[in-house]
């Protein structure tokens, strides 16, 4: 499944269904741009078993403010709407598979 982003208006319908992991960054970051291949590869490997959703905190700065988002990336993985659990800092590809995984 291919990367979305998401705004502030769309999160709550982005996160409703299934598993969504969502990747809290700015342009401007730079372990978000070490995190955004990996992000890549996971989305070619889970398939549809997980959507992936990126949220600009800079131009999304309700829902990371929601959610208290203070430093990115923050990966948060969202099971059917629920916050399930928090990821700070690039994480490896093995992690991400693993915590996912966890929650199928």
């Amino acid at each position: 499944m291919a990367i979305i982003n998401t705004t502030d208006a769309q999160f709550q319908d982005t996160v409703k269904d299934g598993l969504v992991l969502v990747d809290f960054w700015a342009p401007w970051c730079g372990p978000c741009k070490m995190i955004a291949p990996i992000l890549e590869e996971l989305s070619g490997k889970m398939g549809d078993a997980v959507t992936i959703a990126k949220v600009n905190v800079d131009d999304n700065p309700e829902t990371a403010g929601q959610y208290g988002i203070m430093s990115i990336p923050t990966l948060k993985l969202f099971k059917d709407g629920v916050d399930v659990t928090t990821l700070v800092g690039a994480r490896p590809l093995a992690e991400l598979e693993a915590t996912i995984k966890q929650h199928m």
